[in-house]
């Protein structure tokens, strides 16, 4: 009530902040704060329903992915479509509230493209004529972290730049939300080149060791004298291949942190 109070012009986020911390906290959190929201978010009074959209933006952005999972449910997405459908709150809901649904709406589309209803509703709010065009997402809009994040995430990792974020994302100034999203931003690439990286040097180890082991049942024919003239030729080709990889292992292993189990491979 106090997160969402229409009394206040402005967002409470020491109470928003308050809110999220007991969705983690409590077991029935994830499940339990979507109906409560729902019911924020029909409010008649603007600035109520408002102040629990951006409660629910802010869920979406630190309560993981349980409370994901049940944003993605019909259950409470038909919640949403019915502030916006003149079946139900439409023909009373104030435009400033029906755009932002719409907007939180067509973001999840683009943040979780793995959650097939969420795309289903949008759509159908689309073919209904409900939703005219895609709307333009604000340059201030908090990108959420990728989920699940893979263990070892720069989210957990780097702890200077978690701090600075949790700092930006709890200010209510519209310019340390920008600068919130740019640092997500940010850190989402880097967490991307991380992955690329990992990923090819297990691509990179596994075809060396392919190689060399048939190399060496190759090798192994050789000193029976056994080797027909394709599997020299078979030989020279996996000499040759070993050869160039050689240079990018080295630097594989001079990327990889002494610490990382990794090196050892």
């Amino acid at each position: 009530d106090k997160a969402t109070d229409p009394s206040i012009p402005e967002e409470n986020w020491e109470c928003i902040q308050r809110f999220c911390d007991q969705v983690n906290a409590d077991i029935d959190g994830p499940s339990l704060a979507p109906r409560l929201l729902a019911h924020k978010i029909q409010s008649p009074q603007e600035m109520e329903a408002l102040h629990a959209l951006t409660v629910l933006e802010t869920c979406v952005n630190n309560c993981g992915e349980r409370f994901h999972n049940e944003i993605a449910k019909f259950r409470f997405l038909n919640e949403l479509i019915k502030v916006l459908s003149p079946k139900y709150y439409g023909t009373w809901s104030s435009e400033k509230v029906k755009s932002r649904v719409t907007e939180v709406i067509f973001s999840w589309t683009v943040w979780f493209p793995q959650e097939v209803k969420i795309r289903d509703a949008y759509q159908m709010l689309k073919k209904q004529g409900i939703v005219k065009e895609d709307p333009k997402l604000p340059e201030d809009k908090i990108l959420p972290p990728p989920s699940p994040r893979p263990q070892n995430s720069i989210f957990d990792t780097d702890e200077e730049k978690s701090k600075l974020l949790a700092r930006l994302l709890k200010s209510n100034h519209s310019e340390d939300l920008q600068a919130a999203n740019r640092l997500i931003k940010s850190m989402i690439k880097e967490e991307q080149e991380k992955s690329a990286k990992v990923s090819r040097r297990v691509n990179t180890i596994s075809e060396v060791s392919e190689n060399v082991k048939h190399m060496d049942e190759l090798l192994e024919n050789y000193k029976r004298q056994e080797l027909s003239k394709s599997d020299q030729e078979t030989l020279q080709t996996l000499f040759q291949r070993c050869e160039k990889l050689r240079p990018l292992l080295f630097r594989l292993a001079s990327e990889t942190a002494d610490d990382d189990e990794a090196l050892g491979k």
